[in-house]
Order: C-alpha cells, then sequence, then structure tokens
C-alpha cells in the first residue's frame, strides 16, 4: 500500500472488474464534508482474447466516467490516471477489486471432513475463493482417486489444514503426500509452483517442508483450528488474498499493469463484499445477512454477533458460495434442485409445464436476454425466490457452530454433533442487503422486498435493504483505506432501504387476528392496524416510525417477547411491512386457492400493473 493521507483524498475513483463488465464508480468529497457518490461508468472487461490485457476495460470505464462527470481524469494518451485531484483534474485515489478470468478458485484439504476440512472451507470461502472440492481422509475417496481429482481440478492454491496443534500429525501428513504425489499444477501461468498454505498442527511443520517444499510453492500460517474449541481463520484468510494478488492476478493479462496503477492492493471482489458487510455490521452494531445473486452463482454472506462463556462479544463472518444456483448459465440447475412444483407455487396463473421448462432453457443459452412479457417477468421472481431459498439454506449449514466440540460430559455426544443449529437465528437479524440484478434492478422495489422475504423468511424485525447498482465491492476494499468515505457512501448511496419487515412467527387458522398495532411515524402521522393470519399490510412510511404493538396471539411470537411493546423501526420505499403469513410460509395445495392466494399478495404490495 501506498503512502496516503486520508485527509488529503478529495476525489476516487474505484473499479470493479468482473468476468464480463468492469465497473467504474466516482467519489467526491462534498463541501459539507461528506463524501458521496457521483458518477458511475462501465465497460467489457478485456481480460481474455482477442485484447487479453485487463486495463484496457478499466481505461474505457474511466472513459465513460470523464464523458459523464464532464472533468479529466486521464493523461493526455488516455493511458493513465491523473494523480493527485488538482484544478478540477485527476484523482487522488485508486482502488479496484477482481473477479475477472473466473475469479479465484481453491481446493481445501483437512483430516476430518466435519471439523478441520469444514474450518478450511470457511478460511478459503472469507477470503474471497471458490472452493472447487474439499478433500478428507474420512471423505471415502481412495488415494488414487483424490490425485487423479487434484491433477483435474488445477486450481490456484490449495489450503491444507488438520490436527489440533500438539495432537498427531499422522493424518495430515497423508495429506500432504497425496498433494505431492499429484504434483498439481497452476490455472493460470506455466512458469511457477502451485502456491499451497499449510495452517494445521504445527508439529507437523517440519515434515510437511520435508514433503512439499521440492513440488510446490509452500507458505506456511498459523493453524486455523488449533483446538477443538478455537478456530483461527484471518490469518489463512489473509495469506490467501496475498497470494491472489502476487499468483493469480500477476499471471492473468494485464493485471502487473493494473497493480502499478492502483493504490491500494487489489481484492476478490467476494472478499470486498464482505469487508465492507462487516464494518457496517460492527458500525450499527447489527446482524447482517447479504445475497449477492449472479448469472451463474450466488454467494451468500452474514455477520453475526456472538457471545462466549464470558459473554466477550464477537463478530463471526461467514460466506457461501451456490456455485450452481443463478438466474442464466445455472437457471436450469435451480429447476431441478428446486423442483418444478416449488417453482410453480410462487405463480400466479396456469401455465403448462414444457412451456415454463423451455422458457428457462431458453434463458440458459439466451443469458443475457430480460423478461418481454410479465409473465417471463412473474416466472423469472418465482425462479429467483427458489435460487435464493436454496443458496441460503447451504448457507445455514455452512454457518455453525465448531463441530467436534464436546459440550456435554459424555463421551458419546461428541460424535452426536454433525447436524448442529445454525449460528444466525432469524429472529434475531437486523438486516437483509439484496444484490444482484434480478434484486437490484427489478422494475419495482416492491418486487424485490417479496422476493427477500418470501425466500428468507425473516422473522421478528428485519430492515430489507438492496444494493443500488453494486458498489458493495468497491466500497469494501476502499474501506481497508479510508473507512470513513466508504461507510458514507454505502449508507448514503450504496443501499436502498426497501422498509421494515415485521413477521410474527407461528401458525394459525386463517383470518385469526394475531396482532393490534398503532404506528407513529416521522411525521406525527398516526395508523392503526389489525392484523389476521394470512394477511399483508403495507404502510407507505419512508422514515422512521415507532411500533406499538397492544396485542399479541398467545401462539405468535416477535421479537423473542409475548407481551405488548414499543419498538422503533425504519421504513423506506416499499414501506413498513406487517406479514401474518406465519413462518414458515405455507401456500394452499388446491391451485384455485393458491392462485387467488397470491393474486391478494401481490396486489396488497402493489407487485404488477393491472394484476
Amino acid at each position: 500500500m501506498k503512502n496516503i493521507n486520508k485527509d488529503e483524498i478529495k476525489s476516487i475513483i474505484a473499479t470493479d472488474c468482473g468476468s464480463t463488465t468492469t465497473k467504474a464508480i466516482l467519489i467526491e468529497k462534498q463541501p459539507n464534508g461528506e463524501y458521496r457518490l457521483v458518477t458511475r461508468g462501465e465497460a467489457p472487461t478485456t481480460v481474455e482474447a482477442p485484447i487479453e490485457d485487463v486495463t484496457i476495460g478499466v481505461l474505457n470505464a474511466f472513459k465513460e466516467v470523464e464523458e459523464l462527470r464532464k472533468r479529466k481524469i486521464l493523461n493526455d494518451s488516455k493511458t493513465d490516471l491523473i494523480k493527485p485531484h488538482k484544478n478540477d483534474e485527476g484523482v487522488d485515489l485508486y482502488v479496484s477489486t477482481s473477479s475477472a478470468g473466473g475469479g479465484l478458485q481453491m481446493v481445501v484439504a483437512g483430516v476430518v471432513k466435519e471439523m478441520t476440512t469444514e474450518s478450511a472451507e470457511r478460511a478459503a470461502l472469507g477470503g474471497g475463493a471458490i472452493v472447487l472440492d474439499s478433500f478428507a481422509v474420512n471423505d471415502g475417496r481412495k488415494p488414487f482417486e483424490r490425485i487423479e481429482k487434484i491433477r483435474e481440478l488445477r486450481p490456484d492454491i490449495i489450503l491444507l489444514a488438520g490436527g489440533t496443534d500438539g495432537g498427531t500429525v499422522k493424518h495430515v501428513v497423508e495429506m500432504a503426500q497425496i498433494i505431492a504425489a499429484a504434483k498439481p499444477k497452476p490455472r493460470l501461468g506455466i512458469t511457477y509452483n502451485l502456491p499451497v498454505i499449510f495452517a494445521g498442527n504445527k508439529l507437523a511443520t517440519e515434515e510437511i517442508k520435508r514433503i512439499l517444499s521440492n513440488v510446490v510453492e509452500l507458505k506456511i500460517t498459523e493453524n486455523l483450528r488449533p483446538t477443538l474449541e478455537e478456530e483461527n481463520l484471518q490469518p489463512t484468510r489473509l495469506i490467501i488474498q496475498d497470494l491472489f494478488l502476487e499468483h493469480v492476478m500477476a499471471q492473468a493479462p494485464g493485471y502487473k499493469k493494473l497493480m502499478n496503477m492502483t493504490d491500494v492492493e487489489i481484492m476478490p471482489t467476494p472478499a470486498a463484499v464482505g469487508l465492507i458487510m462487516q464494518k457496517i455490521a460492527k458500525k450499527n452494531d447489527i446482524n447482517v445477512v447479504g445475497v449477492d445473486i449472479g448469472g451463474a452463482t450466488t454467494d451468500v454472506f452474514s455477520v453475526i454477533k456472538q457471545y462466549d462463556e464470558l459473554q466477550n462479544a464477537q463478530w463471526i463472518f461467514n460466506r457461501s458460495v451456490s456455485a450452481n444456483y443463478g438466474m442464466s448459465y445455472s437457471i436450469a440447475q435451480v429447476l431441478k434442485d428446486a423442483g418444478i412444483n416449488n417453482v410453480l407455487r410462487w405463480i400466479p396463473f396456469d401455465i403448462d409445464i414444457v412451456k415454463l421448462r423451455n422458457a428457462i432453457k431458453n434463458k440458459m443459452i439466451r443469458p443475457t436476454t430480460i423478461p418481454f412479457l410479465l409473465e417471463d417477468l412473474m416466472i423469472e421472481q418465482a425462479i429467483c425466490r427458489e435460487a435464493l431459498r436454496l443458496s441460503f439454506d447451504q448457507h445455514l449449514k455452512l454457518a455453525v457452530g465448531l463441530k467436534g466440540v464436546q459440550k456435554e460430559r459424555t463421551i458419546s455426544d461428541v460424535f452426536n454433533q454433525s447436524k448442529k443449529e445454525s449460528i444466525i437465528n432469524m429472529m434475531e437479524l437486523d438486516m437483509i442487503v439484496g444484490s444482484g440484478g434480478v434484486l437490484s434492478h427489478a422494475p419495482r422495489r416492491n418486487q424485490s422486498a417479496l422476493m427477500m422475504i418470501d425466500a428468507f423468511e425473516p422473522e421478528g424485525f428485519t430492515l430489507l435493504t438492496v444494493d443500488s447498482i453494486f458498489m458493495m465491492p468497491h466500497l469494501g476494499v476502499l474501506s481497508v483505506v479510508h473507512e470513513e468515505a466508504a461507510t458514507q457512501v454505502f449508507e448514503k448511496d450504496c443501499l436502498v432501504y426497501l422498509g421494515t419487515c415485521i413477521a410474527p412467527v407461528g401458525l394459525e387458522k386463517e383470518g385469526t387476528k394475531i396482532l393490534e398495532a398503532k404506528v407513529i411515524d416521522y411525521q406525527n402521522k398516526e395508523y392503526n392496524i389489525t392484523l389476521n393470519f394470512g394477511d399483508i399490510i403495507i404502510l407507505p412510511i419512508n422514515g422512521e416510525a415507532t411500533v406499538n404493538i397492544t396485542f399479541l396471539h398467545r401462539k405468535f411470537q416477535l421479537y423473542n417477547e409475548k407481551v405488548p411493546f414499543s419498538k422503533k423501526v425504519r421504513g423506506g420505499v416499499v414501506g413498513i411491512i406487517f406479514d401474518g403469513r406465519g413462518r414458515p410460509i405455507i401456500l394452499p395445495k388446491d391451485n384455485s386457492t393458491r392462485k387467488e392466494k397470491l393474486i391478494n399478495w401481490f396486489k396488497k404490495f402493489n407487485l404488477y400493473p393491472n394484476l
């Protein structure tokens, strides 16, 4: 990182080099001292043939920013930025993220699949990688099968973990021998050895060096699972990002030039998104879940506050990648895994199953198309609900407490913890952040809100937001050097506040009174409502409001309380949403009743015109 004086930064440009598009944003310090987004530009990414130079796409995005902002930021030869900002020309700071060329691809290996291998997966995912495969001593594969698979995958980095500090070294050494026998080659570049990170039992370090040093580029770091009760992922995540820059980015076409242009080290796009989410969660002391749904993959992030036995607070960050759930390239896989009936349940009209399958497959082979008819939009948003639901289910399985930790006093209990509850308690979740084209660019914000409610089924009081133009990666890498600017732009320009969803938990007969509430908004306007089971009520409040719950059905739970209470909430462009459909949301099995119910809910949300 170059020497940067934060006080002198008045103009910042940031890019995210994606697989298909390079997006640039320009942030400027306003007269009142606030940092705000002023312009956005984009251009096709040029990392692949025929151009094979990522900086060309970056410079093209800069040119669009220049034209839109009507001020000069590039030098006369249009080959670099003017720095520092002076006389209303140039910028003071340039930062960038990248997922071009397929992003960062890793293989992880451990001893026990449900313990060290799972911890290694969390470390790799948190470092911004896609995990191609996971190997463990107890994964059921024969040694030659593991060797063949590692050779076939050709990852960017391998992470080897296993054994608590001071424990047995035999099994982690076995995994090292498998890697050595495979003699793995990197995906990019043929002139350097594949990086392998060892983050296991420190007693095995010398033996690991003896086996692997002459075969791969070996990096040693702290044990990511030093004891059964402790997980230490941050050192491994940091070394993953260093290797991403040093090896992966250095081999990609044009990245050496790009690294010379930036003032901060380039960061993997998912790692940057995770970083800004962690900063916001800690700054506002809230539990956050975020989702980025793309054409091929869906990333889910969570930042959850946990307390240890001494009631010391710690923030747990998790990221999962659903590599086969997306809205174009992977859309057929969503249909396959969700089941056609789960997609059909969200569609409020009769449709021939063959026609539905054809529509989905057309989207897969023509990934850049967008819905033309209202019916097409409804189908796409039905599939989005299922893609989000499936991805979140996968994330909940990853975001668990440490497995293998004996919580009870009997020996047998240690073997009964493979099914562990997720650390994400939906009743204690404060905010959901949605991003990706189908959410950020839905024709109506109301549609984004209902898609997230139907997919995530939030409980209690949950603020719903969407990333307006997907600038979370830019702000994540910016937060490394200027956290104040990053968080100001995130809260003022990045997030679109849809509103708070108030969802009592429980099930009852249709029409049963659940609660009565008095809501007073920021203009002292008063709303009095009665929420019946099965109903949705939306109050058009775009600002803060106080909700007084005056009656609560004895079977229902809200905000971990079953007595009358008062709470301040935030409205948004949709409003304050009272969701009386209970949890879980169950749609009628009768087709005509289901369609009638859906149309009723969609009308309450003003989801589609002329419905």
